[in-house]
């Protein structure tokens, strides 16, 4: 059921082979996690075919081609200046730590595959270290192969030199078809484009053994490399077969065409257990989970600000120098260039020398900022929440700690009991402090919900002053017998707690309520509803789990 380390390079390197015989129909591959064994194909694919690397930080410009402002200002005239694409038409263009490409790119490159202008693969490299870290699915979308190299080990495979051309292989049979589409609906793959490169690729493979006609090893081969690593879900489990009336199986012999209707079947189901052996084991463990995502909106950091000063630079945009904002001249010139001929038309004899520049060709400079990402743990340290029970939420929480460390975001961390709730560790990126303030946290005593909230929300009001994005995460059962005034009552604390949670709402903080009872309570999730947040009960969930589900709901915000 899952591929060992020998297969997934061979399998990378046939997904290679293949694209370089139908580049155009195929688009290209994603190689994820770098090593010996990516770059092995990468040297494999320079050897083969043009390649062009995309820069970090490339503008449009240079991208999709502009304006040649030192030769354009020598002659007096406008000077074209071919960009990234034009020079890639035919190859291949290799796209570095791929996950971490901006969308605005990205969206231009999809643009550029689709309209066929300038015809170019895409081999996306993929450094990233976890399933929310993947290139943007507008590019991995256009690509047919995803190969996750891990800890791949390079080989000197070969491959078939008489190989032939693609057009010279016939196109697939309506079996054939129905096979691959049947698969994909079973592997939950609603995709017409991955459809197609399933069955590009089942050619492909035809063509690199020599075939004119497509074979069913071509459609397990197309099934394993294309539709495998695009699974949504686990087919169904096969029903064993019932026993059969003595008499039908006499019938059937004497009838050999009666099964003629589901000839297809088998072919169908051998496609599947082909695709099925190429999943990769952790989209397994994903897929159970439910938690298998298709794309990314980020790396879970804060959220994105536009900055005039630092920052990640953007592209120029049209605007006045003012208030701070910085000139971008060689955009401003770039503008102003195309220009020339016509103002000095305009202004005869009286046009200056030098170049004529006018307001609307200003440019200024932009930049991006990304705000510190800041999770407040606020837990449920009464007696209601059981001891056993609360010793295992610290242990989670110290993992995700961890994690929130090694991700340089900070952690701030509420514990409330008794009649009131104490902030424990302000926000920090300190671990060993974090470490040392839930070591000394108490439980037991009352449950202050209300006031557990109040205090979430007055840290996360702190933090999105200062510029940093909050995420809260409750760890309770949802439960409160201690008012807002430190008295006790079950009623009124569920009153206060409801009227805090509601004003917690208004804020717009994003919220997570991990219900650590037992048993799910109806009254965490009825929290979860009022503070408009997301409601996970975990109530045999360890530390890893938890760490996961904060992760999933940073990456969401």
């Amino acid at each position: 059921m899952n591929q060992g380390a020998d297969t997934v390079f061979a399998d990378a390197a046939l997904a290679l082979e293949l694209f370089l015989i139908a580049p155009r129909q195929l688009g290209g591959l994603v190689l994820r996690g770098p090593g010996p064994a990516r770059d092995t194909l990468i040297e494999r694919l320079a050897a083969t075919a043009m390649v062009r690397r995309l820069p970090a930080h490339v503008d449009d410009d240079r991208l999709l081609g502009g304006i040649d402002l030192a030769a354009s200002l020598a002659a007096g005239r406008t000077i074209p200046q071919p960009g990234l694409l034009d020079e890639v038409s035919g190859g291949v263009l290799l796209v570095p730590m791929a996950e971490r490409l901006p969308a605005a790119i990205a969206g231009r490159l999809a643009q550029a595959r689709d309209s066929g202008a300038r015809p170019f693969g895409l081999v996306l490299l993929d450094d990233g270290q976890g399933p929310d870290e993947m290139p943007s699915p507008a590019l991995a979308d256009r690509v047919a192969f995803l190969a996750d190299l891990g800890f791949a080990r390079p080989d000197e495979s070969t491959f078939p030199a008489d190989r032939l051309t693609l057009a010279a292989v016939a196109p697939l049979d309506d079996s054939a078809l129905a096979a691959l589409a049947e698969t994909a609906a079973v592997l939950g793959i609603d995709s017409t484009r991955v459809l197609l490169f399933a069955q590009a690729a089942a050619r492909a493979h035809a063509a690199l053994q020599g075939r004119r006609l497509v074979a069913e090893n071509d459609l397990q081969i197309a099934a394993r490399l294309v539709l495998a690593p695009r699974a949504t879900r686990m087919p169904p489990p096969v029903e064993e077969p019932q026993e059969e009336p003595a008499g039908q199986s006499s019938d059937q012999a004497e009838n050999p065409n009666s099964d003629e209707q589901g000839s297809s079947q088998p072919l169908t189901e051998r496609i599947i257990d082909a695709a099925l052996a190429a999943i990769p084991p952790d989209l397994l463990a994903r897929l159970a989970q439910g938690a298998a995502r298709r794309g990314s909106k980020g790396s879970g950091g804060g959220q994105r600000a536009k900055s005039k000063l630092r920052g990640k630079p953007l592209a120029a945009r049209p605007g006045m120098p003012r208030g701070g904002v910085r000139l971008a001249l060689i955009d401003t010139l770039r503008a102003a260039v195309p220009w020339q001929a016509l103002r000095r038309r305009e202004a005869g004899e009286r046009a200056p020398e030098g170049m004529l520049v006018r307001k609307s060709d200003l440019r200024v400079r932009r930049f991006e900022n990304r705000a510190a990402a800041v999770t407040v743990f606020c837990v449920d340290a009464s007696g209601s929440a059981a001891m056993a029970r609360l010793a295992e939420a610290k242990g989670a929480v110290e993992l995700m700690l961890a994690q929130a460390y090694v991700t340089r975001s900070e952690v701030a961390l509420i514990a409330f009991r008794d009649s009131a709730a104490q902030v424990l560790l302000p926000p920090t990126r300190s671990l060993t402090r974090a470490q040392n303030a839930l070591a000394s946290m108490p439980g037991g005593g009352g449950t202050p919900l209300a006031a557990g909230i109040a205090a979430a929300r007055a840290v996360a009001d702190a933090v999105a002053a200062r510029g940093s994005t909050p995420l809260i995460v409750f760890l309770t059962d949802g439960s409160a017998n201690v008012a807002a005034d430190g008295s006790p009552g079950r009623a009124r604390a569920r009153e206060d707690a409801e009227a805090a949670a509601r004003g917690m709402a208004a804020t717009g903080h994003p919220a997570l309520v991990l219900d650590i009872a037992p048993r799910p309570r109806p009254e965490a999730e009825a929290l979860a509803r009022s503070l408009h947040a997301r409601y996970l009960p975990m109530p045999m969930a360890d530390g890893a789990a938890m760490r996961r589900a904060v992760e999933l709901a940073r990456v969401g915000t």
